[in-house]
């Protein structure tokens, strides 16, 4: 999936998009750890305008970027007395991710990532990716711009950080398919009459993973998997009948390939981001990372089961969004991301996600997707349609 990386011996220029998030704040935790390793080049967050500036600050960072508009002259005043450059608005998020850097952080929540993700690829960068929707969305767009720039993508989500460490890419005709593992969130055990008056809070209490809440929700409706089979494909030009799904609770077994003679390799660790970002950061080389050390002796058990696909809709609307094409792919994540908003405004049960991500593929037709314009143009599409499905308030939904 790339190159040898070319900064050996020197400092690495780094940007970190998403630096106030769950895996940006893991990736800045391992920066700090690894002192006159990297120069800081650009930070971006989306609202958290106090922890960006603390992080621009004690990371000495060339720029940083708060992406509502209106809080400019918040983060103006705190980064005052600075060498930071000062931006605000989607336009200056792009930018950031333009300027010149070794190695990109994509960790962009949702279809906002979008467009910065593709401007870090533009300019040749390794981009490590930990924004899913940038395939799930726009797989064909971003792949191309990879071929013509010769920039180098790094999976960072766990499961398919652990396939690329064991992926035989030089040998692809060996292997046979690729197995993501799932926790199957918090609601795993539950009927499906008992999800139906779960909460938001419960939905995302996550039983192994600290993320946000709206990959907390995913999680729980398993629609993270049906994301990550995208990617998947994607980052690893797999068709969708060779990618399996396995439940796997104790998050040991991050993913696995198995080849034509019947191996199975696998990667396992303790279920700590560090891991796979620490992978990314040191990238052809290995880092140190303070995750807890894996014990097998005192986890004892490991267990397996097959995702149910009654209980859990969202991997069966995966599936069949990446068989019909990209443009169906971009719609699948616009519904869920409109559904999830309404569930955790409280408009929507928790079995409604599916059902609104359903209807929305339903009624948006298919389209050809041959620029990031036109992806933009298909998630607008679908936005507007699942909103206005989305009821006023929870009220007005009954759940099939």
């Amino acid at each position: 999936m790339g190159t040898a990386d070319a900064t050996h011996g020197r400092r690495k220029t780094i940007s970190i998009l998403g630096s106030t998030g769950s895996v940006g704040c893991s990736t800045i935790d391992l920066v700090r750890r690894n002192p006159g390793s990297y120069r800081v080049e650009a930070l971006t967050a989306h609202r958290n305008v106090a922890l960006l500036a603390e992080q621009a600050r004690s990371l000495d960072a060339a720029c940083a970027v708060i992406a509502d508009a209106g809080l400019y002259d918040d983060l103006r005043r705190a980064l005052a007395g600075t060498d930071t450059e000062v931006g605000a608005g989607p336009e200056a998020v792009a930018e950031a991710a333009s300027r010149p850097a070794d190695w990109i952080m994509a960790a962009i929540v949702g279809a906002a990532g979008l467009v910065p993700t593709l401007e870090g690829i533009r300019q040749g960068s390794t981009v490590a990716l930990a924004n899913k929707e940038s395939l799930v969305c726009a797989g064909e767009v971003m792949l191309a711009a990879v071929a013509e720039s010769g920039a180098v993508l790094l999976p960072v989500d766990s499961e398919h950080n652990a396939i690329f460490q064991v992926f035989d890419s030089e040998h692809r005709q060996g292997i046979e398919k690729i197995t993501l593992t799932a926790s199957g969130g918090p609601f795993l055990s539950m009927s499906a009459e008992e999800m139906r008056d779960v909460t938001p809070e419960a939905a995302v209490a996550h039983p192994n993973w600290d993320m946000g809440a709206k990959i907390s929700v995913d999680s729980a409706t398993m629609m993270n998997k049906g994301l990550e089979l995208i990617e998947a494909h994607y980052l690893f030009a797999m068709p969708e009948d060779r990618i399996d799904i396995l439940v796997h609770p104790q998050s040991i077994i991050h993913s696995m390939v198995s080849y034509i003679d019947g191996s199975v390799l696998a990667q396992l660790g303790t279920p700590d981001m560090r891991t796979p970002i620490a992978y990314a950061l040191g990238w052809p080389e290995r880092i140190a990372a303070p995750s807890e050390r894996l014990n097998l002796g005192e986890i004892a058990t490991l267990t397996f089961e097959a995702p149910d696909p009654m209980r859990f809709p969202a991997l069966r609307l995966a599936r069949e969004a990446l068989t019909a094409g990209q443009s169906c792919s971009t719609v699948l994540n616009a519904a869920n991301e409109t559904a999830v908003e309404g569930f955790l405004a409280g408009r929507l049960g928790f079995l409604d996600i599916a059902r609104i991500v359903e209807e929305t593929l339903s009624g948006i037709p298919r389209s050809p997707v041959r620029s990031i314009d036109d992806v933009i143009a298909v998630d607008s599409e679908a936005r507007a349609y699942a909103a206005s499905v989305v009821p006023a308030s929870r009220t007005l939904v009954t759940s099939d």
